[in-house]
C-alpha cells in the first residue's frame, strides 16, 4: 500500500467508514488550478463531496464560484462562505418557492439556476416576482447526452429571449455539460466535445449580435474539464467534480487525468466463509452500487480480489491470499464511483500525514437542510 494511505491508528474509525486523505485531496485540488490556468476560471461541482470543509479549501486557494445539483449543497456550500452559486438543474414544484427562499435567506450570493423549458420560465419568473426577487437562469443546452437540455437553434433562441423578457430573472449564460464524452483517448474527447462547442459558441455570437446577453458558460464535467481549459474564449468556467476525490472508475478511463484517489473506505473481515473467500463489512449501503457488482471497488493491498457477492451488510471477495486474513483484519477500499458513495456516509475520518486530524460532515448528503 502506498506510503500516502497510511493511517497510524484505525481503532476509532467504525468500518465500513469513509475516509477522506486531505493531503490528497488539496494536492487534486491544486492540480485543478493548475491545470484550468486560474482559479478564477473554475467553478467545481460539489456532488462529489457535498462537504464544508472542501468548499473552504477552494475558497482559501482563490475557487469563488461553485455549481451544485440540489438545494441542500446550495445551502451548504453558501453557508460554507460561497458567494456565486450555480443550481445545475431546472426547478419544478416545490423547488420553485425554494429558489425563492434560497435568494431570501442569501441576500448577497449570486445564485442562478437552469432552464430548458417554457414553464421552467414561466413559473420561475412569477415566483420571483411575486416576492420582489431576482434569481439568474443559464439555458441548458443538449450537446449530445439527451438528458436535459434543448440543442442551439430557434426553439433555444426563442426561450433564451423569454428568459431576457421576463422580470424577476437574470440572463446568465448557458450551461453546457457533456458528460457522455468518456473517451480515454484525449485527442478523440477533444475531437468529440468541440464538434459540439463549435455549435454552442456560434449560438453564442449570434445571440450576442441579436443585442442578448451571454455572461458565462459554465461548461463539462470531470472528464472534458481539460479540453475547455485550452480554450481561451471569455466567459467559460469549468466545472470538474469527481477529480476532489477522483475513483478507480475515473482513473482507468481518463489516465491523461492525475488525480490520486483521495477518499477510500476502510472495512473489516467480519467473516470467512471458505479457504478462498474473505467476507467484509462492505455493503451497497456503504459503496455506490450503479457499477456492475464485480467492480464496484478495488482493493490496492489485494490486487488479485475478485468481487462475487455483495449484500446490503456484506461483500464477499475470492483471493489466493485469503488465507492470510482473519476476522476484524482491515482493507482499504477504492469505490469505483465516489460520488454517490459519499453520499451513502453520514460522516467522513481525516487524515493527514498518516493521523486522523478530524471528522467532517458530509453535510449536504441529503435533499433538504434548512430550506
Amino acid at each position: 500500500m502506498d506510503a500516502c494511505y497510511q493511517i497510524a491508528d484505525t481503532s476509532s474509525i467504525i468500518s465500513p467508514g469513509l475516509v477522506i486523505f486531505r493531503d490528497l485531496v488539496e494536492q487534486n485540488l491544486d492540480q485543478m488550478v493548475k491545470i484550468a490556468g486560474s482559479p478564477e476560471r473554475l467553478r467545481p461541482h460539489c456532488k462529489t463531496h457535498k462537504t464544508a470543509e472542501i468548499i473552504r479549501l477552494q475558497l482559501d486557494r482563490g475557487i469563488t464560484r461553485h455549481k451544485c445539483a440540489t438545494f441542500a449543497e446550495a445551502e451548504m456550500c453558501a453557508t460554507a462562505g460561497a458567494r456565486d452559486i450555480v443550481l445545475a438543474y431546472s426547478l419544478v414544484g416545490p423547488n420553485i418557492q425554494r429558489a425563492v427562499k434560497f435568494v431570501e435567506k442569501f441576500p448577497d450570493v449570486t445564485f442562478a439556476v437552469t432552464a430548458d423549458h417554457p414553464l421552467h420560465v414561466t413559473k420561475l419568473a412569477a415566483a420571483m416576482q411575486q416576492a420582489g426577487r431576482q434569481i439568474g437562469v443559464l439555458l441548458d443546452i443538449d450537446t449530445g447526452q439527451h438528458r436535459t437540455g434543448i440543442p442551439v437553434g430557434d426553439t433555444a433562441r426563442q426561450l433564451y429571449q423569454q428568459i431576457a423578457d421576463s422580470n424577476g430573472l437574470t440572463l446568465a449564460g448557458f450551461h453546457v455539460y457533456d458528460g457522455h464524452q468518456h473517451q480515454t483517448c484525449r485527442d478523440e474527447r477533444r475531437e468529440a466535445v468541440n464538434v459540439e462547442w463549435n455549435k454552442v459558441d456560434a449560438f453564442r455570437r449570434e445571440l450576442e449580435a441579436a443585442g442578448l446577453a451571454v455572461p458565462k458558460l459554465v461548461c463539462g464535467g470531470t472528464a472534458s474539464f481539460p479540453i475547455y481549459a485550452e480554450k481561451d474564449e471569455p466567459g467559460i468556467e469549468m466545472s470538474p467534480g469527481t477529480c476532489v476525490y477522483n475513483d478507480c472508475g475515473y482513473g482507468q478511463k481518463f489516465p491523461d487525468m492525475v488525480f490520486p484517489p483521495a477518499a477510500l473506505l476502510l472495512t473489516r473481515v467480519i467473516s470467512r466463509p471458505t479457504e478462498n473467500r474473505i467476507t467484509l463489512d462492505l455493503g451497497y449501503k456503504a459503496v455506490a452500487s450503479d457499477p456492475p457488482v464485480e467492480k464496484r471497488a478495488e482493493f490496492p493491498e489485494l490486487p488479485d480480489a475478485k468481487i462475487v457477492l455483495q449484500n446490503e451488510e456484506h461483500l464477499v471477495i475470492e483471493s489466493s491470499r485469503a488465507g492470510e486474513f482473519q476476522p476484524g483484519d482491515e482493507l482499504l477500499a477504492i469505490p469505483r464511483h465516489i460520488c454517490p458513495t459519499s453520499a451513502l456516509h453520514k460522516s467522513a475520518w481525516v487524515v493527514s500525514n498518516g493521523e486522523i486530524v478530524d471528522t467532517w460532515q458530509i453535510a449536504s448528503r441529503d435533499r433538504w437542510i434548512t430550506i
